[in-house]
């Protein structure tokens, strides 16, 4: 009976403490184990490449740029030996398709992104680095969901939503960690990346290095492999139309 008590004491003591934490508390705590805010503050690009890896021929390669200086974001997709470029800066948003055959020099043709594609583009801009960057400014609203266990690991729920966005972020309780994402599109496609390694990079930030990828769409488990590099200097050709 006392041990009874006792366990039902831990639980309620657990789930006061969890509910005690605010969304930003726990966004700080994250910030804090990735490098703190003073470096957080003073990124101003950032370059990063990443390999989707399903062993399929639809495996694919992403390249990203962003400078926040500019509000500029270049984002290449690279699929079956072509690359799609999709880039934003300041009012303006493009789209790159690659015309003819892979084996000869790419030739492409230019389009203008929609609004919807041009704000997907500018929300993205930060929030592939922290999806809760600036999130008040953006119109979010942050939510302690509570506690619950993933993979093993004990974590702290927090739902982020606004603008027909909206993020399920789960952090390890006790290295603040971000470890799994869940992003839910206007569209309706669910999104989830589970991290399973962080990385130190040269600029002295942590950032997830190996993860797992799911779109509702296609269905497919990814694995994810994440290299960065915060405030490179960005040639003017990937921030050009």
């Amino acid at each position: 009976m006392k041990n009874t008590a006792l366990k039902i004491f831990a639980f309620i003591w657990i789930s006061l403490s969890t509910f005690a934490q605010t969304a930003e508390d726990i966004f700080n705590k994250h910030i804090e184990a990735t490098g703190g805010k003073a470096l957080w503050d003073s990124v101003s690009t950032y370059s990063i490449k990443q390999a989707y890896r399903g062993n399929s021929a639809a495996d694919y390669d992403i390249e990203l740029k962003g400078s926040f200086n500019v509000a500029a974001l270049y984002k290449a997709k690279t699929i079956l030996k072509r690359t799609f470029i999709f880039g934003v800066k300041g009012a303006d948003g493009w789209r790159k398709v690659p015309l003819g055959s892979s084996d000869k020099a790419t030739q492409y043709e230019t389009n203008s992104l929609s609004e919807k594609e041009q704000e997907n583009m500018r929300r993205e801009l930060k929030e592939n680095l922290l999806p809760f960057f600036d999130y008040q400014t953006k119109g979010y609203i942050a939510t302690v969901v509570g506690s619950e266990t993933l993979n093993g690991v004990k974590t702290t729920h927090v739902e982020l939503s606004g603008k027909g966005i909206k993020y399920n972020l789960y952090f390890d309780a006790t290295t603040g960690l971000l470890t799994r994402k869940r992003l839910t599109l206007s569209t309706g496609e669910v999104i989830t990346e589970d991290y399973t390694k962080y990385g130190d990079t040269a600029y002295g930030l942590k950032f997830p290095t190996e993860s797992t990828y799911l779109s509702s769409i296609d269905k497919r488990n990814l694995k994810v492999t994440t290299s960065v590099i915060f405030n490179d200097t960005i040639a003017p050709v990937f921030l050009t139309r």
